[in-house]
């Protein structure tokens, strides 16, 4: 065999083994159950779990707890999850700027079953799109603009 080729080789099974490493830490998208059930077998690892802030009827948020001025790094909110369950999440983080706007909220933890919280290291969100559906047939209906000169 020529150098090249096993050079080539070489390369293409270090590539495997890093995929093969990565997928074994890769973090999967789970319900407040089920991450309750990894935490009691013992399985500590990092989760995503998508869902909502609950709101009550008027559609304000409900649950949140945030003073910046007490401990800006502690901050709690209800949440409830693509199951329907329903859990208190804690991240040691000052709030996320927009979460109040989000449509989806995607927690990055693991389940503390002594306290019976969810303790988020990352929070994602997922914000609303700028354009509904009302505001582009608004923007269509209305009459076009010249900008020349008469």
């Amino acid at each position: 065999m020529k150098k090249s080729h096993i050079i080539a080789l070489g390369v293409i099974a270090i590539a495997v083994g890093i995929i093969i490493s990565t997928v074994g830490d890769a973090s999967t998208y789970v319900g407040f159950s089920e991450a309750e059930s990894l935490a009691k077998e013992g399985n500590n690892k990092s989760i995503h779990v998508v869902g909502t802030l609950k709101k009550d009827s008027q559609g304000k948020i409900v649950g949140m707890i945030y003073d910046p001025v007490a401990d800006p790094n502690s901050f709690q909110f209800t949440m409830i999850d693509s199951l329907n369950r329903e859990e208190k999440v804690i991240y040691n983080q000052p709030k996320p700027q927009d979460l109040d706007k989000s449509e989806k909220v995607v927690v990055v933890g693991s389940m503390d079953l002594q306290n019976k919280v969810f303790r988020a290291d990352q929070i994602l969100l997922k914000c609303p799109s700028k354009y509904n559906n009302n505001e582009l047939q608004a923007e269509e209906s209305k009459p076009a603009v010249s900008m020349t000169k008469p």
